[in-house]
């Protein structure tokens, strides 16, 4: 009689871990089908849990059951409140790795969408993912029956001198979280720094905040120095610039022609190339009579920074050619250079004004 309840009990055991290994299957399979159907969503948030809960479920479920087949096993009650114990800490710690996985993907994905860059600032996801698992370990810990207060006691201790061991780290640290409250720098963003380091904000970590220049080279620049340096952000208040571009014509140059021709010649710039501003208004501004030239500044829209370049290249060559066609004139600036023997000076010098079309007088 005792060996067919014992036959019995093994049989409802094996059931019940059969049964949880089905369903995790089941589970898995219909996540899977889940996370076909969230990648066709807006939100990024759906992604991030149905992947958490690909592994959160399945394990739920052996875990189920194993705990109905340890129940109908007749152990004592030390072994079945040491089982039982375990298989809820183990819970607990599938549970806080799966809440660490969703919290610090909505982090990211929040972080992502305020910035607009695949990368982004790493410190507060690196931040909320540490303080989630050591929450789950705690709680672990106490339904093991461990008692966390000597643990924390000792942390506390130990945290005092890790610090004092750590300064340097410790103060990039919380120079990088000081930069991302405050809003000055975003991952996306266009810096340069008075020290001459300039390039797009890839990320901001625990340590470093990494800075891409335009040759596609990453630039580390410890979170300390950064938040101590003065720093110029080309993307806020607002990512659309003012390009200037200086130029100069001649003194015999019709000034209102110039101004009109020069206008005309932005506009199409602003209109054909990609990366201008097509609605911005250009501007002319004369500003100062030059040795040879009249200087003056245009003035256009660019998108984002690195945009410049290539619209200030189409516009140099667009005015260049357009001015040619007008017949304005670009003046080179001309000198006179005399060189004079010491035994047969001039009745007369040459003096500096008196220059003979432009050309070199050597004498």
């Amino acid at each position: 009689m005792n060996r067919d309840l014992v036959l019995h009990d093994w049989l409802v055991a094996g059931i019940a871990l059969a049964a949880g290994g089905v369903a995790a299957l089941l589970l898995r399979g219909l996540l899977r089908w889940l996370a076909k159907h969230a990648l066709r969503t807006r939100w990024s948030g759906d992604d991030i849990i149905v992947d958490a809960l690909r592994t959160l479920a399945p394990g739920a479920a052996v875990i189920a059951g194993v705990a109905v087949a340890a129940g109908t096993l007749p152990l004592t009650a030390r072994i079945s409140g040491v089982v039982n114990a375990s298989l809820t800490a183990l819970l607990i710690l599938f549970a806080t790795f799966s809440a660490a996985r969703v919290i610090a993907g909505l982090v990211q994905s929040v972080a992502q969408s305020r910035t607009g860059v695949a990368g982004s600032a790493t410190i507060f996801v690196n931040i909320t993912r540490i303080v989630v698992l050591a929450m789950g370990v705690l709680v672990a810990l106490e339904t093991m029956g461990v008692s966390i207060a000597p643990l924390l006691t000792a942390l506390g201790v130990g945290g005092l001198a890790v610090a004092l061991a750590l300064q340097d780290t410790l103060a990039n640290l919380f120079a990088g979280v000081h930069i991302l409250a405050s809003k000055t720098v975003q991952p996306g963003d266009y810096i340069r720094l008075s020290s001459g380091e300039e390039g797009y904000v890839v990320d901001i970590n625990w340590r470093n905040t990494v800075v891409r220049n335009l040759s596609n080279n990453l630039v580390i620049i410890p979170n300390g120095r950064l938040a101590k340096t003065n720093m110029t952000n080309y993307t806020q208040p607002e990512q659309q610039l003012s390009l200037l571009v200086q130029v100069g014509v001649g003194y015999e140059s019709d000034l209102e022609h110039v101004e009109r021709v020069t206008l005309e010649v932005v506009d199409t710039v602003m209109a054909d190339i990609n990366g201008a501003v097509p609605d911005h208004e250009g501007a002319v501004r004369f500003h100062t009579f030059a040795d040879s030239r009249i200087n003056f500044t245009a003035i256009l829209g660019v998108g984002e920074f690195s945009d410049q370049y290539r619209i200030k290249h189409e516009f140099i060559k667009r005015l260049h050619q357009r001015f040619r066609e007008e017949g304005i004139s670009i003046p080179a600036p001309t000198r006179t250079v005399a060189l004079q023997r010491e035994d047969a000076l001039p009745a007369h010098p040459v003096l500096p004004h008196q220059r003979e079309g432009g050309r070199t007088t050597v004498r």
